[in-house]
């Protein structure tokens, strides 16, 4: 008997597949309302708890508690919590007149990072990428600078200073779906940033009163120290690495690692393996974590490319390849001009807590470390008349269009850390040539060029001055940079000999201090900078960001006590008279103070220019409203 397939199983087949059709699309639909339930559920407790947030006197080191919702069991009997909700948008995108959601935002990058793998990428634009894809903690509100929670939801300080206690966010997971614990939490700075096989140098200097790390529970954790720092509270900043992926590699695959960057953010790389890691060379691209933990970002990713010529950044922005970049000071004067220009980019100038200053930094060590040679300017009368030659208002007028104040030391204007009574030093050609003759240094043979005319054995007497002057890249400001200061040591019968090199060569240059002098910039990450970092001694060793290898008693001193000091009026003053300590010093020439300069496209909105910089995460592609479905 032949079966058939007749009108009524064709209609019965219809049926089936339409049912199971809706089935799928209904499922599909609810997973994202789910996903949007959850992504609300975090903005509505982080709305609660914003109030309770602008309470924290705590965030500025009083130790008044802000009450929150949630069970203090974990908590230290007698100290007070502190609680946060879950971190969020400053400035809902969503908000945004002409919302639309999705898109890229690319940033053109100036130098090459050499790597993004978090505590061994040491420079800004490493960062950047990191900041969006490894998360601390606590951060800052990009408004307010008070402290506010990320991957902690609630901690306590100690009012001696000697211990701080976090309580996890429950809900906080890396990317791979693993919850963040406390493990993680104590693996990171014990096993991983202390480390000295690990090439953490940078961030191991700063945690050097870090006693322990401690795993209360799954989801507390202890930090103990040795000596109250009025930093202490800070080392919730910092970033959480997941144990499970770090911790089974050995420290030479991290260490030869330059895109293991993994973590708990809003934003992923599309690949976390060592395998297939991102490599120098090529754009940093970055996705949206879909099933990120917190309120996730509206755009669909973010994209870091490299340009190193200033002429060319602009032209490729211009042309559509970046949505946001630095420009040099005259691009920002001659384009903040254009009309035309305007009508689709905005032009930010603004100072913000990462305003930063510019400098030359002067060898006062030995070249190449405690075997090398030293330079001329390991005598500081040197490096002060190296100051003096130079007309550092005239750079500004006419290297950066005028752009910036003449900076006198390590502390921005803007901060409580600044020493008013502390002026630049003047130009002055002829103090500077009395300087250099008390030096030792002066022609004497008459052919245009200083000699070394001391018996001392520091260097051979009749040693021509003659110094490497290293820069990173080229482009238009570095070359007028270069042309002025090579002209006015020609002036002064020095010999100035440029070198331009990578920026990933330049980094190698700075860990092992193989250069006479250099030019570059500092920028804050808080809104009071430990100076233990840049300054101290001790931070000679171990490549340390002390390159210049200054070493000054009086500055060593002022730092240990600034750093013990609760006390914040009173540290304040410490730091002034540091301040001046190193204006003394001259073992930085300080070139200027420089407001932040942004070009952003209109394509985006929701761009705040903040008191922390800028949030790229937070934007969101903009447009006319879509038209209603019917």
């Amino acid at each position: 008997m032949r079966n058939r397939f007749g009108l009524k199983d064709l209609v019965l087949t219809l049926l089936i597949v339409a049912f199971v059709t809706v089935g799928i699309l209904q499922m599909i639909q609810s997973d994202r309302l789910w996903q949007r339930v959850d992504a609300l559920d975090a903005r509505i407790a982080a709305m609660e708890a914003r109030p309770v947030q602008a309470a924290q006197v705590a965030a500025g080191g009083s130790g008044v508690a802000s009450r929150g919702p949630g069970d203090e069991s974990w908590a230290r009997p007698g100290v007070d919590v502190v609680w946060s909700g879950p971190m969020v948008a400053a400035t809902d995108p969503r908000q945004t007149p002409g919302f639309l959601p999705g898109g890229e935002v690319t940033e053109i990058f100036g130098a090459q990072p050499a790597r993004i793998t978090p505590y061994l990428s040491t420079d800004v634009y490493g960062r950047r990428v990191i900041d969006r894809v490894v998360e601390p903690l606590m951060a800052l509100d990009p408004k307010t600078l008070d402290r506010v929670g990320v991957l902690a939801d609630a901690w306590q300080i100690d009012p001696d200073g000697l211990w701080v206690r976090c309580h996890i966010n429950p809900r906080a997971k890396f990317s791979d779906g693993h919850a963040v614990t406390a493990e993680d939490v104590r693996y990171t700075f014990i096993d991983f940033i202390k480390n000295p096989l690990i090439e953490a140098e940078r961030s191991r200097a700063l945690l050097d009163k870090v006693k322990d790390v401690v795993v209360v529970s799954d989801l507390v954790v202890d930090f103990l120290f040795t000596e109250a720092l009025f930093t202490n509270p800070d080392i919730m900043g910092n970033y959480i690495l997941p144990k499970h992926v770090y911790g089974v590699l050995e420290p030479e695959q991290i260490n030869q690692s330059t895109g293991l960057c993994v973590g708990s953010g809003q934003f992923k790389l599309p690949t976390a393996s060592l395998a297939d890691q991102w490599t120098p060379g090529s754009d940093i691209v970055l996705v949206r974590d879909e099933q990120y933990w917190g309120d996730p970002s509206t755009l669909d990713g973010l994209r870091f490319k490299v340009v190193t010529n200033d002429l060319a950044s602009l032209t490729a922005y211009e042309n559509g390849e970046g949505d946001f970049m630095t420009p040099t000071s005259p691009q920002f004067v001659k384009k903040s001009q254009e009309a035309e220009f305007l009508e689709v980019n905005d032009a930010l100038n603004w100072l913000n807590m990462r305003s930063g200053y510019s400098f030359i930094g002067w060898q006062c060590g030995k070249r190449g470390g405690p075997s090398g040679q030293f330079t001329p300017f390991h005598d500081k009368r040197v490096r002060r008349a190296m100051t003096m030659i130079l007309d550092r208002e005239t750079m500004i007028k006419d290297i950066w269009d005028g752009i910036g104040v003449v900076a006198t030391g390590p502390n921005g204007p803007e901060s409580t850390a600044y020493n008013h009574a502390v002026t630049p030093w003047p130009f002055d050609m002829e103090a500077a040539q009395s300087l250099l003759v008390e030096a030792g240094w002066e022609d004497a043979d008459g052919d245009g060029v200083l000699e070394y005319q001391l018996h001392d054995g520091v260097f051979p007497t009749g040693k021509r001055f003659e110094f490497e002057f290293t820069i990173s890249t080229g482009g238009q400001i570095m070359d007028r940079i270069m042309d002025y200061i090579r002209g006015q040591c020609q002036k002064a019968k020095i010999v100035c000999v440029p070198k331009v090199v990578d920026w990933s060569f330049f980094t190698d240059m700075l860990k092992t201090r193989d250069f006479d002098a250099l030019i570059m910039g500092w920028s804050a990450n808080a809104p009071e900078s430990d100076p233990q970092q840049i300054w101290h001694s001790s931070s000679i060793q171990d490549q340390g960001d002390n390159f210049i290898q200054w070493a000054n008693p009086d500055a060593d001193d002022l730092i240990t006590r600034g750093r013990l000091t609760m006390d914040t009026p009173q540290r304040q003053l410490i730091w002034q008279r540091f301040h001046a300590v190193v204006h003394e010093d001259q073992p930085y020439t300080f070139l200027r103070v420089s407001p932040w300069l942004r070009f952003v496209s209109r394509k985006f909105g929701n761009v705040q220019a903040y008191k922390t910089g800028l949030e790229p995460q937070e934007w969101c592609r903009v447009g006319a409203d879509p038209e209603p479905v019917r």
